[in-house]
């Protein structure tokens, strides 16, 4: 793991969750070793899918850990174990959030944690989600490229003129593109001709949050209205709008609408840190998360908690 160089302490806390895109094979297994708590997250994960789950994150073959209905909820189950051994080390002493947020995917791990749906619940509905994404993709294919080096007035335009869409702001300077291939490859060159800095095309299946994937739209609506939800326990940062959500009913909505809408997370970011969160801790296997703040917001604290080493170092910083 990536040395953090943050500490944390005094100040309100935002717990985030990562998505897609970081997940690897092994991640989560030093947790499961050590942490009888991770140990239970990921016995009930399998038992709630009736899948090895576990086996597949732990050896693999990437390729199909890298299926988008299982590398949905192996990140969900990582960030989770993650969450909860650092319960389970702390106690009494692991601090309440100001609010919760996760990119994407994550943004469904922070209403587990949010207690807006079970455990349980939310692996399901990922799983379905990855499914009918990758449904989505089969039928009408599409790719996704990051734009490193141009802000999102310059990248409208080239959206306008080649017909992709803005897919994630992550920062002011990384933007992710999504859309039909032919399309996503002239907006790389348009993109390199009008000073990007780098140009990175993704190894996904499809063009995610984008109008591509409207036809998995109906299917998870369906999904979701399956299933219990609560009101959250914590204010949950939106991915659409980047405002709070406090109701059932507004998590519902932003969960629909995420799907083929932009991820707004610089906005999302900044609304945090506008209503006082200083302290990032992001749960899960990689620091995605934790080194885009960090390019929101340099005076913020940004921590990735993914192995007991981790979990032990933030563990001395609270106070």
């Amino acid at each position: 793991m990536e040395a953090n160089t943050d500490t944390l302490g005094v100040g309100k806390y935002s717990y985030v969750f990562p998505g897609q895109g970081s997940q690897s094979v092994g991640m989560g297994l030093e947790l499961y070793n050590t942490s009888q708590a991770a140990r239970e997250v990921f016995e009930e994960a399998d038992d709630s899918l009736n899948l090895h789950l576990s086996k597949l994150i732990f050896e693999g073959p990437t390729e199909e850990l890298q299926d988008t209905a299982n590398s949905q909820p192996a990140i969900m189950l990582v960030s989770i174990a993650c969450w909860r051994a650092w319960e389970e080390f702390l106690g009494s002493r692991a601090p309440k959030p100001a609010s919760v947020a996760g990119h994407s995917l994550g943004e469904y791990t922070s209403m587990v944690v949010a207690g807006v749906i079970s455990f349980k619940d939310g692996l399901c509905l990922v799983r379905e989600r990855g499914r009918l994404m990758h449904q989505a993709s089969m039928e009408r294919p599409g790719g996704m490229a990051a734009i490193i080096g141009l802000d999102e007035y310059a990248l409208e335009h080239i959206c306008a003129e080649t017909g992709v869409e803005l897919a994630n702001i992550n920062s002011d300077d990384q933007i992710v593109i999504s859309g039909d291939k032919i399309a996503v490859a002239r907006a790389m060159d348009l993109a390199s001709a009008r000073g990007a800095r780098k140009t990175i095309p993704l190894q996904v299946s499809g063009a995610f949050h984008s109008s591509l994937m409207y036809q998995a739209q109906t299917g998870l609506s369906a999904a979701i209205d399956a299933i219990d939800l609560h009101d959250p326990e914590y204010p949950i940062i939106a991915n659409y709008s980047g405002t709070p959500l406090s109701t059932a009913e507004e998590v519902r909505s932003e969960l629909v609408n995420g799907l083929c809408h932009c991820v707004q997370w610089r906005n999302s970011v900044r609304f945090m840190v506008s209503s006082g969160v200083s302290q990032f801790v992001e749960f899960g296997p990689s620091r995605v998360l934790a080194s885009l703040i960090k390019r929101i917001d340099r005076d913020v604290a940004a921590v990735t908690l993914s192995d007991t080493a981790s979990i032990q170092k933030l563990s001395e910083d609270i106070r």
